[in-house]
Parts: structure tokens; sequence; C-alpha cells
């Protein structure tokens, strides 16, 4: 079996290039950058292309199947003549359907909690002993890879993004996943530029609900007013599952989860992650894994890597990373971190980084996003803005959308690193929120040099 990567450089793509690598398949790929960990991953197993860029070369009869990355263009001259030659030609998620038609397909979608949910599951059933094929979009502790494709797994445990498949293909990767289970953990408006109306964005769920094969189940969370309004009456022949919070308390800064007069303590936080772990237990009763099993390995479950992580602590004050970029991730991040530390003052630092966010019209969806914050900043960086083709946008108007006159904004990534090493951390916490990297911060030297 020969398969070629276009754009194999990409988070998820590298990871799929490696599973199959791991499978015995020849695999070869192409890209016209490669950043890391990408280029260090594909490197150790021999699969970092000898240069960059697109060659018409790479492409022969002998190739079984061809896997196109988002980063591609349609215009890509070794997709050109994939096409040509009639080559089989799938985007990620379509592979990754193909790879698991024999399987039982546990499929996690929503607009928050998507890795967190599936980092659970995973956890859950490695420690329960139950074999399951997987593909999750960030690097989990005891996992050498985000995506596992073997032989004999009964599972096949999928992160559904509702982001499109590929540049041929505008669905929304979940809807070519077919789960037999799926999960939704909330609706919140993002991706404007693919779905321009929340109307639209919230088709895409209620058409993923139609997609879960009959007799399937349904998992979905109470608490979302959006869900609330689509799911109970959504389908006659599935079983529905709503779930809330579990019964739980914060003691001495450990939160502690009550279940069947036994106490499981964490060593994750936050309200919103007590309803991701509500849902990834459902989930895993599906899958045979009883409700003590499931809390009895949550007490060494420690999160997906920048979901809430800890980049470093002192004992009086916690610095923290985190993914959350969009308005309703901000605000349950936050809320999460003060409730944890009452006493605390919080310093909540957020990048503008995706399209959503820096579109001058969405700016006003973050209003009051950052409030619980003690001291609140936004970092973007005008050039990000250019690369995306979008309108410019000022400090004052990025203050205005987000309705907080206290809000210090910077464009210099510089600045923004001398500012926070300019503050007086004593019982104060630091919060670094973004889907990008701040231009180059390196958030463990930051916490190093407050610390």
């Amino acid at each position: 079996m020969n398969v070629h990567f276009i754009a194999i450089g990409g988070s998820a793509m590298h990871n799929l290039a490696i599973a199959l690598h791991k499978k015995g398949v020849t695999v070869t790929g192409s890209d016209d950058e490669i950043f890391e960990p990408s280029k260090s991953r594909l490197a150790a197993h021999g699969l970092l292309p000898e240069r960059e860029g697109w060659y018409e070369s790479n492409i022969h009869e002998g190739i079984d199947a061809v896997i196109l990355g988002m980063h591609a263009k349609a215009d890509n001259p070794e997709l050109l003549k994939a096409t040509k030659l009639g080559l089989r030609i799938f985007s990620y998620p379509e592979y990754l359907y193909e790879q698991s038609k024999d399987r039982t397909r546990v499929v996690i979608g929503g607009s928050h909690g998507k890795t967190t949910i599936t980092a659970m599951i995973l956890h859950a059933a490695q420690e329960s002993g139950v074999d399951c094929d997987y593909m999750v979009g960030a690097q989990l502790e005891g996992f050498d890879v985000m995506v596992r494709l073997s032989e004999n797994a009964k599972f096949m445990i999928l992160e559904g993004d509702e982001y499109l498949t590929s540049p041929i293909d505008r669905r929304p990767k979940f809807h070519l996943y077919y789960p037999d289970v799926a999960l939704l953990s909330g609706i919140a408006w993002d991706h404007i530029n693919v779905f321009p109306t929340f109307e639209n964005y919230v088709s895409q769920f209620t058409k993923f609900i139609e997609l879960i094969s009959p007799d399937g189940t349904l998992i979905w969370c109470r608490e979302d007013e959006e869900l609330q309004k689509i799911c109970p009456s959504s389908r006659k022949d599935i079983r529905l599952l709503p779930y809330s919070w579990p019964d739980y308390r914060i003691e001495n800064g450990i939160t502690i989860i009550r279940f069947d007069n036994k106490e499981y303590p964490l060593q994750i936080f936050g309200k919103h992650n007590l309803l991701n772990l509500s849902g990834a237990c459902l989930v895993c009763n599906t899958m045979g894994i009883s409700d003590r099993q499931f809390w009895s390995s949550m007490k060494r479950f420690k999160g997906a890597s920048k979901r809430l992580e800890r980049v470093g602590e002192n004992k009086s004050t916690s610095i923290f990373k985190d993914f959350a970029h969009s308005p309703s991730k901000l605000m349950a991040t936050l809320k999460a971190v003060k409730d944890q530390y009452p006493g605390q003052k919080l310093v909540a630092c957020m990048e503008l980084h995706t399209f959503s966010s820096l579109s001058k019209e969405f700016l006003g969806h973050y209003k009051g996003c950052m409030d619980a914050a003690d001291i609140a900043i936004v970092y973007f960086n005008p050039h990000a803005i250019q690369l995306k083709n979008l309108p410019p946008i000022t400090p004052e108007q990025v203050k205005e959308g987000f309705g907080n006159s206290a809000l210090e904004v910077f464009t210099d990534s510089g600045l923004l690193r001398d500012r926070l090493l300019s503050e007086i951390w004593k019982q104060k916490n630091l919060l670094m929120m973004s889907s990008g990297n701040f231009d180059g911060i390196n958030l463990e030297e930051l916490a190093k040099s407050i610390l």
C-alpha cells in the first residue's frame, strides 16, 4: 500500500502519516512549509520530504491513495496530476472513515470541549483495557501520536471538527464520520468565514444529528441553550442521553467528585470541564466502561495539551495556557480559574488570532467576555489581519467590542511580554489564551521569569 500526503506538515495530517507508517504503509508526502513539532516528528520516522514545495514528479500510477490536506489549494499541481491520472483522492476525514467502517464510531462534536472530552474517553479506555483507534486534536500524555489505526480495535474515537473537509470538499469534517455514538457539547458561533450566519452554523449540527446511525446514541449537554432547542425532538430512532454537572465540591484548590458514596479528587478543574466529564462518562458507558471505572481513572487525568495546562507555579502564583479564543471559551476558562482560586486576582491575556476573532464585524460578540479578569489584556498582530485579507482593526475598536474600558490592548508581542514582566505577581494568577503563540512568546520562559 502506497499513500501520498499533499500538505503532510499539518497537525492532523502528519499524525495520520505517522500512524499509517507504523501500520506498515509506504508513506510519502509534500508541503510548501513545515513547522515544528511536525518537522521533527516526521523526520524521526523518516517521513520528512527532502525538499519543500509541490512537485508533479511526486505523483505516479503506483500510488494507491492520495490524502489531501486543508492547507493545499484547489490548483495544487500534485492534486491536478493525481486527478488526471485517476488516482483515489481522499480528504483527511474521508480516509479516517474508510479506515473505521468496521468499527463502532464514536464522534465528539460541539463548538468547545471536543479535544478534552475525547482525551478523557481515551484515558479511561486505556486504563480500563478497552482497545480503541482514535483521532484527537492535541498531544495527550501516554499517547505517542494523535492518530491510531490498528487492525483489531472495536471502537474508533473521533474528534468531530465542524470546519471544512478540504479545498475541494466544502462539507464540515464531522459530516463524513457517520457516528454510531455521538456527543454534542454545545453550540457557539464560530468560523464566520465559512458559516456567515448563526443559523447556518447551527444547521451544521442539525445535519450531524441526522447522520447518526439508526438505533445509535446522541449524548448532549442539557445546559446548552442551543442544544436544548434541537436535540430533544431531533430523532425518534436513536437513544437520547442528556447530561449535566456531576456532584462536586472544591476544597483547598482541588475539585472533588462525589459519586455513589465515594470521592474522586481531580487534577483538572472548571465547571466546563465538569460538564465535559459527565459527557465523557456517558460515552464510556456505551463502550462497556462502568461509572466507577471512569471516575477512578479520572483521578489520574491531567488534561490535554493547552487546555488549562499549568505552565508553572509557586506558593502565590499559578500560570496557565489555554486554547480558548472564542467568546464562550474565554468566559468558561476565566470562570474556571476564578472559581478555583477565589482569594487571588487574575491577569487574563488573550490573542485575537482566528479569522472570526480578527473580523471587525465579530468583535461585538466578545462583549463582557473578559470582565471576570482583574486585569484584562488583548493582543493582536496587524500583519495577521493583512494575511487573512481582512479590513484593519484598531485597539479602540477592540476595546469597544469587548465593552471594557479598562482593557489593555497590545499589537507588539515584545511590549506585551515587558508588560507582564513588570506586574507585581504576589497573589495573582496568569492565564494566557490563544490558538496561536502570541507571535513567538515562549510561555515556559515567561513563566520562569515571572515565578
